[in-house]
């Protein structure tokens, strides 16, 4: 999908389009688009379809046209939902949600290698940090690491790890195996960043009012001094709990 602040209308691909279940209204045969290079391409209709952006999706009216690209989505859509384009960080925001662009003339975009800052010892059957610095900037922000070839051969785990590749200094999480040190040198490949697909910003806020589960409403062997302590305590420290399986990260180690 291409984000085109250029194109006044967005676009859907003639073959795409007819994969797709909606009403779809016929155009006049005479009602042609113009590109930015000149070139003329017909338009057959339009449809409305439900376009998914991160974790949403939004329903809009899209010309169906002979196109290169299988989807284009233009002003119309970006100004009626009230997206914002961020060039300097390579996003476009709405509703909270951050979702990241990538260059449409790079092939390798999607991946982005980390390489050691320091050269750093990892002691035999340990883990530690090593601070990483991306091989090349202003591709993405913000990535999953993952193993390269070239650590895993040498027996080395590397933790998956959310990162900003925007920081100073990346911090790997990385483990021996081996029952000898293993050296990693400065410069050296320790681990490949996948951008990450959607970012969503959470509400922060918690209520004061929360109530404690019925498990902990009735306390054997407390009396009423020391459940209200409890309570308090509780509730003070709520927001280090887990409410639900939503609000809890993940991280495993890969090979």
């Amino acid at each position: 999908m291409l984000v085109d602040t250029g194109a006044n209308v967005t676009l859907v691909r003639t073959d795409l389009a007819q994969k797709l279940k909606g009403n779809f209204i016929y155009t006049a045969p005479n009602i042609s688009l113009k590109t930015a290079t000149g070139e003329k391409a017909e338009i057959h209709g339009k449809l409305d379809a439900a376009i998914e952006c991160g974790s949403r999706k939004f329903q809009h009216k899209i010309y169906v046209a002979d196109i290169t690209d299988p989807c284009i989505l233009g002003l119309d859509f970006l100004q009626k939902f009230n997206f914002m384009v961020d060039l300097e960080k390579n996003e476009i925001r709405t509703g909270g949600e951050e979702i990241p662009l990538f260059s449409a003339s790079a092939e390798d975009s999607k991946l982005c290698s980390v390489l050691a800052k320091e050269k750093t010892i990892i002691p035999a059957r340990s883990e530690c940090l090593i601070q990483g610095v991306p091989e090349a900037s202003g591709k993405f922000r913000y990535a999953v690491t993952d193993f390269p070839s070239q650590v895993s051969q040498k027996g080395v785990l590397v933790a998956a790890t959310l990162v900003d590749l925007k920081k100073e200094a990346i911090p790997v999480r990385v483990l021996n195996l081996d029952h000898k040190p293993k050296t990693i040198d400065k410069g050296a490949v320790i681990a490949t960043c996948e951008p990450v697909v959607d970012i969503v910003a959470r509400p922060q806020g918690f209520s004061e009012s929360l109530r404690l589960p019925s498990i902990l409403e009735n306390l054997e062997g407390l009396n009423e001094e020391q459940r209200t302590a409890v309570k308090e305590l509780l509730q003070e420290f709520q927001n280090l709990f887990s409410t639900s399986d939503s609000d809890v990260g993940r991280c495993n180690m890969t090979q």
